[in-house]
């Protein structure tokens, strides 16, 4: 296309290249050039509807701009030689359409512009993230469904604690994703607002219809003040902060990958599809998969700092600090995308070893807790039935029993109370049935929490497949 800018009137000289080269976004705004010419069919339909515009430049307008973005999808045309996609598509414009491409920028500045692309993008974003989230989440749930009678140890301090279901662990984790999935939801509910039509920062004085732009591009609201308008990120900001959380929970998860798929707990066996080799060590499974999503956390948490130090102290409106949103928020959108899809892709190459799990179930004497509940349950102080439950496992230690496997006579060399029932008690099984409180690791209370998970599910299936979108028509018009 050649050089082609927007402004340079009152300059004299040509831009400093290396200048030139450091203010340029396209390099990196360019994935924008799809919400810029959706924004920019709307900005025109609503420009000619109001009489801004005559009716045949509108349309002229509206069919130039339908076209160049099936160029775009089909590759036929290569993204270069302007500032920022916004003065790109205006530069291909004036190529194709002459005069009359100047005047699709009547009533808007790239500062309402800016910020009308990012959050359409954003929304889209966050759309399809839900969507791969939701993937995840159905991943784990069959998990659960397909793992209802493994008992694995639950930890504390990273020290054995108290047996829990494999699904009630797998469980937790889905209730971690399923508040993501509530952030999301929340995000795209405050991304979803029209900023286009507070000009660079005043408004404009042309008869401008901005509820006909929010319903054609499907925003929920228009913005109320049009300095906040133009230099509002709080939304990227809050992306990024849900995105940061949701990295850190699916960390929590691939360290447990890691850890469990190790030869020292060997309760999980990685899918050859989703482990890596050595390149010196033949034996080699190595879960690299799981260990990047835990480094690539990182990269989301640096994002929303950095985005919070470009906003700190920024006074109104527009800044060109500002700018720097993009390359930090679409190198999350991107890392978030890809660590999800490898978290359900790890999910569904995961074989549980019921018998390494279950052997695990030795030692730790876990079910203590248990025992001492029992005497509390027969007026014992709970303090004093710990204490007496120490004792009891300190003599199990230098017996080399696990307290299932002490016999009534010997429970009673500490207390009277103890009947034969709570040896059965003593069990992994005994303590794991004995949760039946709303949210324990009880079967009947991990089956409905699991049917109330997949009923969340499908609910937020449901929200996307209602949420607002685009509501242009989807070819040009005349077309």
């Amino acid at each position: 296309m050649g050089e082609y800018r927007t402004w340079g009137g009152r300059f004299e000289g040509a831009l400093d290249p290396a200048i030139s080269q450091f203010t340029s976004s396209l390099p990196f705004d360019r994935r924008l050039i799809r919400v810029d010419i959706l924004g920019s069919i709307a900005h025109a339909t609503m420009l000619g509807r109001c009489g801004v515009l005559q009716e045949e430049e509108a349309d002229a307008l509206v069919s130039g701009l339908w076209a160049l973005l099936e160029d775009v999808e089909a590759g036929r045309i290569v993204v270069e030689g302007a500032e920022d996609v916004h003065t790109f598509v205006e530069g291909m414009l004036q190529q194709r359409l002459g005069e009359v491409a100047g005047k699709l920028h009547t009533a808007r500045s790239r500062n309402d512009q800016v910020a009308t692309d990012l959050r359409l993008y954003l929304r889209e974003e966050i759309a399809d993230i839900l969507g791969r989230l939701l993937d995840l989440e159905e991943s784990l749930l069959r998990m659960a469904a397909e793992n209802l009678d493994v008992i694995v140890p639950g930890y504390t301090h990273l020290q054995r604690a108290q047996p829990v279901l494999l699904a009630h662990h797998l469980h937790a984790y889905v209730e971690m994703f399923g508040r993501d999935a509530d952030r999301l939801k929340e995000c795209f509910r405050r991304t979803n607002v029209l900023p286009l039509g507070s000009g660079a920062l005043a408004g404009t004085s042309f008869p401008v219809d901005r509820e006909l732009v929010r319903d054609l591009l499907g925003f929920e609201a228009i913005s109320a003040n049009s300095m906040d308008a133009v230099s509002d990120r709080d939304f990227v900001v809050e992306f990024l902060a849900t995105a940061a959380l949701a990295m850190v929970h699916l960390s929590r998860w691939a360290e447990e990958v890691v850890a469990w798929s190790s030869e020292e707990f060997g309760y999980f066996r990685l899918d050859d599809r989703v482990c890596t080799g050595s390149s010196i060590m033949p034996q080699k499974r190595n879960p690299d998969a799981a260990e990047l999503i835990r480094a690539k956390t990182g990269r989301v948490v640096g994002a929303l700092n950095a985005m919070l130090v470009v906003l700190k102290g920024l006074p109104l409106s527009y800044n060109r600090d500002l700018q720097e949103d993009k390359e930090v928020l679409f190198d999350a959108v991107d890392t978030l995308k890809t660590s999800l899809d490898a978290a359900r892709r790890i999910s569904e190459g995961i074989t549980v070893d019921r018998a390494r799990i279950e052997a695990s179930l030795r030692g730790g004497y876990m079910t203590a807790t248990e025992v001492a509940d029992y005497l509390t349950r027969k007026g014992v102080p709970f303090r004093t039935a710990h204490e007496v439950v120490g004792r009891l496992v300190r003599y199990a230690e230098g017996c080399g029993k696990e307290l299932w496997e002490l016999g009534l006579e010997e429970y009673r060399k500490f207390s009277p109370l103890f009947e034969e029932d709570v040896r059965t008690l003593a069990t992994p099984w005994g303590s794991v049935l004995s949760k039946c409180s709303p949210g324990g690791t009880a079967p009947s209370q991990v089956e409905e929490a699991l049917r109330s998970a997949w009923g969340r599910v499908e609910q937020d299936r449901a929200w996307l497949a209602a949420r607002p979108q685009v509501r242009l028509p989807h070819r040009k018009r005349g077309g």
